[in-house]
């Protein structure tokens, strides 16, 4: 049972946040029966759905081994009816569970397994972890793997089934790969690595002048334009270098999800986010909001004037272009006269001169940090 998006539906109808926890089951157990102790002889703890403690209602929702699954929000979170309707709908839950003990594949189990332990750690906030040799075995994690994360923005009412990607990923691919859904929008993919061996050059020297972020750019801008045809919905996707699962895996997905956390911040509109493009994005995101305030002030004071959509795209192009006058202009399609002319007028209004290296610098940060600090 995916309890996560259970818990997102919770939290967004009491309007208090919802916690998972897990506790010892021995605990659980005693909890339930001072709960009982003032009903009298004859009830059963194995009954009990949910329990008070210091000031938070736990709602049980599964025996995992030798631990309990619940949920917690504040006791005051609920009036007494409301109480009693989440111990039934998470009742109902667990009985549409048990209707189909053979859903969902052996592979599909083991992934599942694989990301309760992600979560588990993600909960105690480690940054790195050690995967267990059973859940690294079950997978066969051994070996080199292409690392993808894959972020689906479709609406949460929409059921995406793990067989159905699994197999519309294996046909791009063309090839078995690993598929765990980290939650019901995220899903990690371990490709493999011969992936980067595909289309290689005859000309071995040529090939070796290719660089590996070439090749898994190619990979991750060809996955993602296959699922923008194949699947319903907008989605963002992430690539990382190779890593061998057994021993990078738990920091892979963190830095997976910071890099599409990075690319959706500082470059709204794109859906594919290599981290190597996003080196300074990553520099200056952890620097205090007043500090960026401040240099964009100390900086750039007129930048609100001179920084229209039509100069907004012209630096954009021209930095990403390496500040090559003429091919921004190939690219813009404009004469070289004409960019020029928008780069003179940029520098009157702000004082900074894009064509030499140090001004380029400031205005290339200064963007990154007007664009978050504009949408705020």
């Amino acid at each position: 049972m995916d309890w996560e998006r259970v818990r997102q539906q919770l939290e967004q109808i009491v309007g208090t946040p919802v916690k998972r926890e897990k506790l010892p089951w021995a605990d659980w157990q005693r909890q339930a029966e001072q709960a009982l102790a003032e009903k009298g002889p004859g009830q059963s703890a194995a009954k009990v759905r949910s329990v008070l403690r210091n000031g938070e209602r736990l709602f049980l929702l599964a025996k995992d081994g030798q631990e309990a699954i619940t949920f917690r929000l504040p006791s005051d979170a609920l009036t007494e009816a409301e109480r009693r309707l989440v111990e039934l709908m998470i009742e109902v839950r667990r009985g549409q569970e048990k209707k189909s003990p053979g859903s969902g594949s052996e592979e599909e189990r083991k992934a599942m397994a694989l990301r309760d332990w992600i979560r588990q750690q993600q909960d105690l906030g480690y940054r790195t972890a050690e995967t267990p040799d059973a859940l690294l075995s079950s997978l066969s994690l051994y070996s080199k793997k292409i690392p993808l994360l894959l972020y689906g923005d479709y609406s949460p009412a929409r059921k995406v089934h793990y067989s159905e990607l699994k197999k519309l990923l294996e046909s791009f691919f063309d090839a078995e790969i690993t598929l765990i859904p980290l939650n019901d929008k995220e899903w990690l993919i371990l490709g493999p690595e011969k992936m980067l061996a595909m289309d290689a050059s005859d000309d071995k020297e040529s090939d070796d002048e290719e660089r590996v972020e070439d090749k898994l750019s190619a990979i991750g801008y060809g996955l993602h334009e296959m699922l923008e045809t194949e699947w319903v919905g907008e989605s963002h996707l992430a690539i990382h270098y190779p890593i061998i699962p057994a021993k990078e895996l738990y920091e892979t997905v963190l830095q997976l999800r910071e890099t599409i956390m990075l690319g959706r911040t500082y470059h709204i509109g794109s859906n594919m986010h290599l981290p190597w493009t996003l080196q300074l994005e990553k520099l200056i995101h952890g620097i205090p909001e007043q500090e960026k305030t401040e240099f964009l002030e100390r900086v750039l004071k007129r930048f609100d004037v001179a920084l229209d959509l039509e100069t907004m795209t012209t630096l954009e192009q021209f930095f990403q272009l390496d500040c090559n006058v003429s091919e921004t202009a190939k690219k813009l399609y404009i004469h070289r006269n004409t960019l020029l002319y928008r780069l003179d007028k940029f520098k009157q209004e702000t004082g900074l001169d894009v064509r030499t290296f140090n001004d380029a610098v400031l205005v290339k940060i200064s963007m990154l940090l007007y664009k978050v600090t504009k949408r705020k």
